[in-house]
């Protein structure tokens, strides 16, 4: 499909790659991203873009229009949409330690009676999922992740719960998720990771993940999690959860 080009206001443009969440659309939104982050370093046509921002199956280049040449703007980001359309470098892989504690996952046991498994198994098919970032929203930091085994995937809840602690891990159709913050949320509450999501402390880059990383599961018991809590909150370096790309 070639993509579509749309105004945004008369500051920004959308290149749209599809209609559906699939992991090739991604890619290419993502593979974009790439080149438009190149081209504004050697472009003076692209200096007045002042934030790209991809999705699931879009990107959004937002430009400054009193420095913009709009229109030849816009013609490039299509030009650069059609080459290569999926090269893209890998993202970074976390490996995340999550705690399964029965206050920490509310609704597995629920999902496992649902599914036809027990806790156990429910929490052994999460541990060997690798799970996409396709995109940041709803919260600062806060990760759609694709890659839920299909056996797992369960709707939202009937009706969302007022509090949802932060960095709970969630499940809701054939997403992923961590909350970064407390807030409403309708998820499946299946755990709990120590890893702080959004710190202001990191000014360059406060959200820990971005769209095109792969994130990981372990689990860990409580006292672990409570131990990584401390360690977190006295400065422990986010790299701890940063592992090299497999080959």
């Amino acid at each position: 499909m070639a993509p579509r080009l749309l105004a945004l206001g008369d500051s920004a443009w959308t290149l749209e790659f599809g209609s559906a969440i699939d992991p090739a659309i991604n890619a290419r939104v993502m593979g974009l991203a790439e080149r438009v982050a190149q081209a504004r370093g050697a472009e003076p046509l692209m200096a007045s873009i002042t934030d790209v921002v991809p999705t699931f199956r879009s990107l959004t280049v937002h430009y400054d229009p009193l420095e913009a040449d709009a229109t030849a703007l816009g013609e490039r980001l299509q030009v650069l949409a059609q080459d290569g359309h999926q090269a893209m470098q890998p993202g970074r892989l976390w490996h995340l330690p999550v705690c399964f504690d029965a206050d920490f996952a509310p609704d597995l046991p629920r999902l496992a009676e649902a599914k036809g498994l027990s806790p156990d198994e429910v929490i052994q098919r999460l541990l060997t999922a690798t799970f996409r970032v396709y995109m940041l929203g709803f919260q600062p930091g806060f990760p759609y992740m694709g890659g839920v085994p299909p056996e797992l995937h369960m709707p939202r809840l009937p009706a969302p719960r007022q509090k949802v602690p932060a960095q709970s891990l969630a499940v809701a159709g054939e997403m992923c998720a961590v909350y970064p913050w407390e807030s409403p949320g309708g998820w499946n509450l299946l755990g709990r990771t120590p890893v702080v999501l959004f710190d202001l402390r990191h000014a360059e880059q406060p959200a820990l993940l971005a769209a095109g990383d792969e994130v990981r599961c372990h689990a860990v018991d409580l006292a672990t999690h409570d131990r990584l809590a401390a360690e977190i909150a006295r400065g422990l370096p986010r790299e701890t959860f940063l592992k090299a790309p497999e080959q």
